[in-house]
């Protein structure tokens, strides 16, 4: 909520250790590839209700990141992403691809800021919420490259109660690859919104179908967000997404004031 004054609460400023910008929010290291996303998209700044600033993570794209079996040359160009992010004066770092999940603990170990690699985080806390009889869905990209790693790394319990659908590997989400699949997006990636809607409701439905037990969940990729809405009015349960990680980021990052009255 703003009132149109300065906040009475900043009298006294100081330097933060090696942050050059000040009233800062989220850094986001996106992927070095070339596609547009919608609003709500982790790519698309226009939709967040706080600062973002974004750096390109160079040489890492969907290739590198999600299909190469080696990712360690992945690993340099993140935490020199990481770092001038958190030297810009970001006051936490965030990626755009849950594949970035990978590198979570490296780049956790790296700045002195919360780091949110992937929204596969959220995981253990939606299993504990939902209560272990209920499993967590989870619609990543591609299910034939999420591989234990990425799910360890995230904090997730191998053996714990969850089940994964691919978007595109196993359902066909064709405005999906249109996007991301470096091996059949057009020169010029494109997607139509309504069409890219109707796939993840058709596949939502039918992987809550086939596991009835789903309590929630959890959109794994950076473009899902913007249909989330859409898929909770046809399977009503609880949608997690990197929208809910990053503004869960931002709220404890730079914890809002409260005004009201007694």
């Amino acid at each position: 909520m703003f009132y149109g004054q300065r906040d009475l609460g900043i009298n006294y400023i100081k330097a933060r250790k090696n942050h050059t910008c000040y009233g800062m929010g989220l850094g986001i290291m996106i992927l070095d590839d070339v596609y547009p996303g919608f609003p709500g998209d982790v790519r698309n700044a226009s939709a967040f209700p706080y600062p973002i600033q974004y750096e390109i993570a160079e040489g890492v794209d969907t290739y590198t990141l999600v299909c190469a079996e080696d990712k360690s040359p992945c690993l340099e160009p993140i935490l020199r992403a990481a770092k001038k992010l958190e030297r810009m004066g970001c006051r936490a770092i965030a990626a755009e691809c849950g594949y970035f999940a990978y590198f979570q603990k490296d780049v956790a170990g790296f700045v002195d800021v919360p780091v949110f690699m992937s929204s596969l985080l959220q995981v253990p806390l939606i299993q504990q919420v939902i209560g272990p009889k209920k499993s967590v869905g989870i619609v990543c990209a591609q299910k034939k490259y999420l591989t234990e790693k990425h799910l360890e790394n995230a904090g997730i319990d191998l053996n714990s109660n969850f089940v994964i659908a691919g978007a595109e590997d196993e359902y066909g989400c064709t405005q999906f690859d249109t996007l991301w699949d470096h091996a059949k997006r057009p020169a010029i990636p494109e997607a139509y919104y309504d069409k890219a809607e109707q796939d993840m409701i058709r596949m939502c439905k039918d992987f809550c179908r086939k596991y009835p037990n789903i309590g929630a969940l959890m959109l794994e990729c950076t473009g899902m967000q913007p249909f989330a809405r859409a898929v909770q009015r046809e399977v009503d349960l609880p949608i997690f997404s990197w929208g809910t990680l990053l503004d869960y980021a931002y709220s404890v990052a730079v914890h809002r004031d409260y005004y009201g009255h007694v």
